[in-house]
């Protein structure tokens, strides 16, 4: 395992952040009826045609809400529906020139080799739509504490251009937009104007999120904390505010015991370090189901049990201290998609064991 800090180890603070109550503008379609229960983010246009036999599962993400009903974990009423994001909201990222030629149809065929993906007006729409979810998420997260999107996670993209299934990154778009909108007052209370407010990226994803690395490598506002695969794609990786790099075949009791739960490790020197030191008023969390034992491109070997123990124990680490976070689920690849589907919504079912046990 190799652990590499790029910037910033802060002193702790001891002073906890209270949630947000006064963010009222969302970006939202369809607000969720049911204001008990966890917030979850969907739209039936989170999915593209692809041609025949295409890799990528893009079935999954219906199926997702789909498995999250029929087990009676959310009901509709907690299903919020994110409007198409705006290209000016995009452009807070990536240039005028890529999303122009994005939104547009002028995108060469090396361009379109790189991402995986044939261009398409519905693969367009769709990549509006999931990041307009992921910024959805993170506003209802801002004013309840948590909240989930059924998608979300292309940690890949570049400002300039796509890569790997990745064609906007969901996770800067909402993280810049968050930092430089008037929309929604920081969370936390010694923040005193928007430009205050910080971002913190935890990213368990197999692959490194480089795209997101490179986004925010020179700004301090914002902190990059990526946990992956260190011989898994991208080949040649971006420099994180904090890179943790895991062997092939790392196992659950391997990763969550030296990475999340070995105190000389990450508990005490990390995760929990980060929150009191950087004092984020928003954590993104990307729940990459990829590093699974039978995932298609993982190359680990942690279980179903191992992934909800994961995100059980940095959700509850982070709502403990009265952080909002906001989770999307990330890779995650298997010609199986139903059993994949119900893999994606395990951060679902350990979110909301943690807005039950902590009464939110």
């Amino acid at each position: 395992m190799k652990i590499s800090y790029m910037r910033r180890i802060l002193p702790s603070f001891s002073k906890k952040p209270a949630f947000a109550s006064t963010c009222r503008a969302f970006h939202a379609e369809k607000v969720g009826a049911d204001s008990r229960g966890l917030p979850v983010v969907h739209h039936s246009r989170y999915v593209c045609d692809l041609p025949p036999g295409h890799r990528f599962p893009m079935g999954k993400f219906p199926r997702v809400l789909h498995c999250l009903l029929k087990d009676q974990i959310v009901s509709e009423q907690q299903v919020w529906t994110p409007e198409l994001v705006s290209e000016e909201i995009l452009n807070c990222v990536h240039t005028t020139e890529y999303v122009k030629n994005f939104v547009s149809g002028k995108v060469e065929e090396k361009a379109q080799r790189r991402t995986g993906f044939p261009w398409s007006k519905g693969l367009v729409r769709r990549c509006r739509y999931e990041t307009g979810g992921t910024l959805l998420a993170a506003e209802v997260a801002l004013e309840r504490g948590l909240a989930c999107s059924t998608a979300g996670g292309t940690h890949h993209a570049f400002p300039d251009h796509g890569s790997g299934f990745c064609l906007i990154n969901d996770l800067a778009v909402t993280a810049r937009y968050l930092r430089n909108s008037s929309s929604c007052p920081s969370s936390s209370s010694s923040s005193s104007s928007t430009a205050g407010r910080k971002v913190l990226i935890v990213d368990l994803d197999v692959h490194q999120g480089d795209g997101t690395a490179f986004i925010f490598k020179d700004e301090p506002g914002v902190f990059t904390f990526s946990i992956h695969g260190e011989n898994n794609f991208p080949l040649h990786k971006q420099r994180s505010d904090l890179d943790v790099s895991l062997p092939d075949g790392t196992e659950d009791g391997q990763y969550l015991s030296t990475v999340l739960f070995n105190g000389m490790v990450l508990v005490e020197a990390h995760l929990p370090g980060l929150l009191d030191s950087f004092r984020p008023d928003l954590v993104l969390y990307d729940a990459g189901v990829d590093p699974h034992t039978e995932d298609d491109l993982g190359r680990l070997r942690l279980t179903d049990a191992g992934l909800y123990q994961r995100d059980l124990y940095v959700l509850k680490t982070v709502v403990a201290r009265g952080i909002p976070v906001a989770t999307v689920i990330g890779g995650g690849y298997a010609s199986d998609v139903d059993k994949l589907a119900v893999r994606h919504s395990i951060v679902h079912r350990a979110a909301t064991q943690v807005w039950k046990e902590c009464g939110m």
